[in-house]
């Protein structure tokens, strides 16, 4: 894709908003160059190398094993490791770091034990639906639309406002949650945004660049025009925050008219229509997992 010269602001926003329903691409995917970027103080933002997590149903370590099956904490349950409460196919075991296979057999005290089924739902979601508990406001939330998903209680690994649409991830692996969120190495969203103006070149390079929003900085992986008016953009994210996709266009004064998540990490909008959900498949899984 070109990158077409810089351009001012210009037309109304009676206008624009016409303009931002034509010649967009909802299916907008910048090429793969990233664009330059970095910390204030010329700090470099580049993620330190991290081992990506195992393929789900892999060897285990036992204290996870343990608070996975919500008997207890993982620091716990090496306290009770250490006790010799806790067998291993009818065998004790005391050391630290011990992995089991989803086939073994592992008591604690005596009972049998096992982790909570791992669920992964994809939800794409409309406008109009809350995604914070707290948000006394909301007549209508996304919780409504993945509740008969599965029996396992699933919660998202981050939040769209009410008038984002797009995917959202809904699931009990707190691991890969917290892997999905890291800032610096995590999951990176796709947005595709349609904006009240024709958007300036140099702020696609403002947001590569980064800049504070609401107090913490923020910078752009990629971002590119998505449509000949250019008041259309993709804008690909590692960060988690809410709304920050829409906070960093209006702080550049912009009026965001849309924002609309197309990925997210190695996932896709691929046979999930608006307002439902699917669960992703073993290859899905694993990709995420180590992706992340």
């Amino acid at each position: 894709m070109k990158k077409p010269a810089s351009s001012g602001r210009s037309g109304g926003r009676s206008n624009s908003r016409a303009n931002a329903s034509r010649s967009g691409r909802s299916d907008f995917r910048p090429n793969a160059k990233s664009g330059p970027g970095g910390r204030p103080g010329g700090r470099s933002t580049k993620p330190r190398a991290r081992k990506p997590l195992g393929p789900s149903g892999g060897p285990m370590r036992l204290n996870r094993y343990i608070a996975n099956a919500g008997v207890c904490s993982r620091r716990e349950a090496d306290a009770l490791i250490e006790s010799g409460v806790v067998t291993v196919n009818g065998e004790i075991v005391v050391q630290m770091g011990f992995k089991v296979n989803v086939g073994d057999t592992v008591q604690v005290g005596g009972t049998s034990i096992r982790p909570e089924t791992k669920r992964y739902v994809l939800l794409n979601k409309p406008k109009g639906f809350g995604t914070s508990i707290g948000d006394a406001r909301a007549r209508r939330g996304v919780a409504e639309l993945v509740q008969k998903a599965c029996k396992e209680t699933i919660r998202s690994i981050d939040k769209l406002d009410r008038e984002s649409t797009g995917l959202m991830l809904f699931t009990n692996d707190e691991e890969l949650m917290v892997r999905m969120n890291n800032p610096q190495s995590g999951a990176s969203r796709l947005y595709h945004i349609a904006l009240g103006e024709r958007v300036q070149s140099s702020h696609l390079e403002e947001l590569k660049k980064g800049f504070v929003v609401d107090k913490g900085f923020v910078r752009a992986e990629e971002a590119e025009f998505a449509n000949e008016e250019r008041n259309q953009i993709g804008l690909k994210l590692v960060s988690s925050r809410s709304r920050i996709a829409r906070r960093m266009l209006e702080q550049l004064g912009y009026h965001v008219i849309k924002v609309d998540r197309v990925t997210l990490g190695p996932l896709t909008k691929k046979d999930v229509p608006r307002g439902s959900f699917r669960h992703l498949s073993d290859a899905e899984i694993n990709l995420l997992r180590m992706s992340c």
